[in-house]
């Protein structure tokens, strides 16, 4: 929000000066970003006026003026801008005038005629950038008479930064009321009377749309004179606040939206056809806008339209064929509230950002519409003449928002600031914020204004009070009471141990957005049950992600673009999707080669198995690895062959495997890419840890080959030689795996070595083959395995 210092200054008084304005807006959250001086150092510079021009004798571009300057003679000046004429009223710097620029004004002879003094442009005068000629003042400008008193200069445009939640304050009447709220000094109400009709013209409107517009006014306003000239006071005050003057009918509109906050919008009443009708667009509908851009709809926008088709977008911008030109006569003024869900990310649904839809957005007074009609009616008739006909107002009052009083307890404001705060002070802040506020026996009662949306719950006026009453005078005290650390369950995997095990395996931790866009979680075949943003910050963060993997291998994409070869990123999020709760996830991604280059390995590419080794290395934090098994079940995004899943006790925990050749093409990626992705929850669950002591008696070994089918996993095979053996069974080891010809097809051949050991005293040889009897018959009962030899 950019506006005029002094504009600001007419409308509340402001008891300091500009460095300490500046500071108590930023301290009470309306953070100031920038402050522009103008005519700073224009003391010598009054208004003239050229009463003859004539050409240089001696030059073609140069003209010789007769200037009047007051009470004395003409003054000769010589000057070379394009516009200057007889009767043109312009800045005049007199002889020994010093310019902005640090220029001196001094009597000289230009091609041998004398000039005493300087016709002036804007950016002469360190006003604006325009330089194409003298800065051309109003016929009402007095001559002889100081410019900056003309021009209400000295002067600064502020700009400053405000959060979505203060719509108010994006208008010179809600920044000029929180100004008086902060000194406690009156606030001067911009009155609004209403205009008298001179016409009977009018204009049917119909609201079709529901609670998106519950409220429409419009106006006929007859015999306007399009051409007339924006007085210079509006122009200025236009330019200061960063918006560039256009014609009469504009530049009012945007005077009334700078000085109340109502966007509004003039139409050429001519061009309109039957009744306005204020509707939802439908899919395909194209309509062609004030930027000259003809933009395709869908169903989700709100139109102004009449028998004839679309005049605009409702909130964002009017319609090229029906906006006021210079032959307008007629010109049917808007004025309406849309709702900001309505509004919502519809102009940068069409890559476009006005001042309208930056104000709807966030919410406008919806009590604002007929003021604002009214006061710019008064404007545009003093401006451009014209006769007004009387208001058409169309309401849906059960739709229009409504404002529930808020309580707030004396002790609650207490605690939440460790500070007194005086009722009086307390009462005066809330008034003065047009709170309507009434005392209880515990505190106040406050019903808030239609124009705060933001004030909902009691922390909202705890909020109000303390930036008004000064945050700097909220005292700064340690924390008192006992800090109680936070007592880690055991049960459970602390996520920053899976965080360390994958940065010890040379991974590196990325942080994605967690918004990606509807079409790539397409690509992934992801797009089920994927939630989708009312308000996303562009159309490629449009949805939430529903796996952390499409934003990994994004990234890791975008670092094999800047000639990072071996890249192994992994990520820890909430992925999110509909009629279920957020999941928290760890995912990675591996590419490149297995191994940093170095000379004690052999360079080769990463694989399958480096994956594997990675996960289980996760898995085994658990300190029961053997729950978890990886079997062949492949989702469409990972290869057919190089992909498997991971479970737990019969349940899906995560997968893991190389990219899908065909996916990596669709995304313009390597098809080189492993990764793995893995539900937190369901893999950190671990049992309590239980100490035992070592055992004092030496250890058995006996080792067994047998064959068994393919599919059987040796998850089945430990599980079943550990229920079988039971507690004299100290570890298993698998050193050999075989599967050949000459076993036939489907067949295995494993050979595993069983470690023996008792607590309490040394095994015999018979305590050792009972052990080995007590497993071959497990796995030939539950594996259906023969053994071998």
């Amino acid at each position: 929000m950019k506006f005029s210092e002094n504009w600001l200054r007419t409308l509340v008084d402001i008891p300091v000066d500009r460095d300490a304005l500046m500071h108590r807006l930023t301290m009470a959250g309306l953070e100031v970003e920038g402050v522009e001086t103008h005519g700073a150092a224009i003391d010598g510079v009054i208004i003239g006026e050229i009463v003859g021009c004539e050409r240089h004798p001696n030059a073609d571009k140069l003209q010789v003026c007769q200037v009047a300057a007051g009470d004395d003679a003409p003054l000769t000046i010589v000057c070379g801008a394009p516009n200057a004429r007889a009767g043109l009223k312009a800045p005049l710097a007199t002889v020994g005038t010093t310019m902005p620029n640090g220029m001196q004004i001094k009597k000289a002879a230009l091609r041998g005629v004398e000039s005493n003094g300087m016709l002036c442009s804007a950016k002469e005068l360190g006003i604006d950038a325009d330089a194409s000629g003298l800065l051309e003042l109003g016929s009402d400008a007095p001559v002889g008479q100081p410019l900056a008193a003309y021009l209400g200069l000295p002067d600064a445009s502020v700009e400053i930064k405000l959060t979505p939640n203060r719509p108010d304050c994006l208008s010179l009447q809600g920044l000029a009321r929180d100004t008086g709220a902060l000194f406690g000094t009156a606030f001067h109400l911009i009155e609004t009377l209403p205009v008298a009709v001179t016409s009977s013209a009018s204009r049917d409107v119909r609201l079709a749309a529901g609670a998106d517009c519950p409220r429409y006014l419009g106006r006929v306003i007859e015999g306007v004179d399009a051409n007339a000239k924006t007085p210079p006071w509006l122009t200025a005050r236009l330019t200061r606040s960063g918006i560039r003057p256009i014609s009469a009918v504009v530049d009012v509109t945007q005077y009334v939206m700078l000085e109340l906050g109502q966007p509004m919008h003039g139409y050429d009443h001519a061009k309109l056809a039957g009744p306005v009708v204020v509707r939802q667009s439908t899919a395909g509908e194209r309509a062609t806008l004030l930027d000259g851009q003809v933009h395709t709809l869908d169903s989700s926008f709100l139109v102004i339209a009449d028998d004839h088709g679309l005049h605009g977008l409702a909130g964002v911008m009017g319609g090229l064929d029906s906006r006021v030109t210079d032959t307008t006569q007629d010109v049917f003024l808007e004025s309406a509230h849309f709702a900001p869900s309505a509004i919502m990310g519809r102009a940068r649904k069409l890559g476009l950002h006005t001042d309208a839809s930056h104000r709807f957005e966030r919410g406008v007074d919806p009590e604002l519409p007929r003021a604002a009609m009214e006061r710019a009616t008064e404007l545009l008739i003093g401006i451009a003449g014209g006769r007004a006909g009387p208001i058409t107002e169309r309401v849906r009052a059960d739709d229009l928002p409504s404002r529930a009083p808020i309580a707030l307890r004396r002790q609650r404001l207490a605690r939440v600031l460790d500070l007194q705060i005086p009722d009086t002070d307390v009462a005066r802040i809330l008034d003065s914020l047009g709170l309507a506020v009434v005392a209880t026996e515990d505190g106040w009662r406050a019903t808030p204004p239609s124009w705060r949306f933001d004030l909902a719950i009691e922390e909202d006026l705890i909020e109000e009070v303390v930036r008004v009453f000064g945050y700097e005078r909220v005292p700064t005290r340690a924390p008192r009471g006992d800090l109680r650390a936070p007592v880690l369950p055991e049960a459970v995997l602390d996520i920053a141990r899976l965080r360390s095990q994958l940065v010890a395996r040379d991974y590196v931790e990325a942080v994605c957005y967690a918004f990606v866009a509807d079409e790539l979680l397409a690509k992934w075949r992801m797009a089920d049950g994927a939630i989708a943003l009312s308000n996303p910050l562009s159309a490629d963060l449009g949805v939430m992600r529903t796996s952390l993997l499409p934003g990994l291998v994004a990234a890791v994409a975008s670092n094999r673009r800047r000639q990072q070869e071996r890249v192994r990123m992994f990520e820890v999020g909430n992925v999110f999707r509909n009629g279920s709760a957020e999941t928290l996830r760890i995912a990675g991604v591996a590419c490149g080669a297995s191994f940093a280059e170095q000379w004690g390995e052999v360079r080769r590419a990463v694989d399958f198995f480096d994956l594997k080794g990675d996960v289980e290395s996760l898995l085994a934090l658990t300190n029961v690895p053997r729950e978890f098994v990886i079997a062949a079940d492949t989702p469409t995004w990972l290869h057919p062959g190089q992909g498997a899943a991971v479970a737990r006790n019969g349940v899906r925990v995560g997968h893991l495997g190389a990219l899908h050749p065909d996916l990596a093409r669709t995304l313009d990626v390597a098809d080189d890419l492993f990764l793995f992705e893995l539900d937190v929850a369901l893999v950190s669950a671990r049992p309590l840890p239980k100490a035992a002591p070592l055992s004092r008696f030496p250890a058995v070994r006996r080792d067994l080959s047998f064959e068994l089918a393919e599919d059987v996993p040796y998850a089945t095979v430990e599980s079943s030689i550990r229920a079988a053996v039971g507690e004299s069974l100290s570890d298993i080891v698998l050193f050999d795996r075989y599967a050949g010809v000459n076993l036939g097809s489907g067949i295995k051949s494993l050979a595993i070595g069983l470690i023996l050991q008792d607590r309490y005293r040394t095994l015999t040889d018979q305590d050792a083959d009972r052990c080995v009897a007590l497993a071959v018959a497990a796995l030939e009962s539950v594996c259906n395995a023969k053994l071998r030899g």
